[in-house]
């Protein structure tokens, strides 16, 4: 799907603020409101968006570390990989699952209240999974977060 600058710039502001409403999304970019919202309904259809979210902060909720999991899966027998990611991003404090390339199969990022509660959910959630061998685990001091996709901004990194 082609994207002209209006899309790019109605894309960029959503994902500045989701709660933005059409008529401001419309002055916004310098269109009528109904045009806008044609735009978004297009956006949705076409699957360029596919969602919205609300981004909480964990400390607020009595989450205060955060880490990731470096995890490798057995080479041995049948593992289905989707089966295993979906168990894992069900847990609750797991934010992401990505299966990845090199030294590691997958990369777990995690929230948890203190470190029994960290040492609890890697217990549960990895050590009695026979497909998980090892894993590796790194506190996160600090946590930058943008969030926001390049849609064809001035900062996109050229190929």
């Amino acid at each position: 799907m082609a994207l002209d600058r209006t899309d790019r710039q109605i894309l960029q502001l959503l994902q500045n603020d989701a709660r933005l409403m059409n008529k401001q999304l419309a002055a916004e970019v310098g269109l009528a409101p109904s045009s806008v919202h044609e735009r978004v309904k297009r956006l949705w259809q076409d699957g360029v968006i596919t969602g919205s979210e609300t981004v909480v902060d964990p400390k607020r909720l009595g989450f205060g570390l955060a880490a990731v999991i470096f995890v490798n899966i057995s080479k041995e027998g049948q593992v289905n990989i989707n089966e295993l990611m979906d168990d894992l991003v069900a847990v609750p404090e797991i934010q992401n699952v990505y299966l990845v390339t090199g030294r590691y199969d997958l990369v777990v990022s995690l929230v948890a209240r203190d470190m029994d509660h960290l040492k609890a959910i890697a217990y549960h959630g990895l050590t009695e999974r026979i497909e998980i061998t090892s894993y590796e685990t790194s506190i996160a001091y600090e946590h930058k977060r943008s969030g926001l996709i390049p849609v064809g901004s001035d900062r996109e990194i050229e190929q």
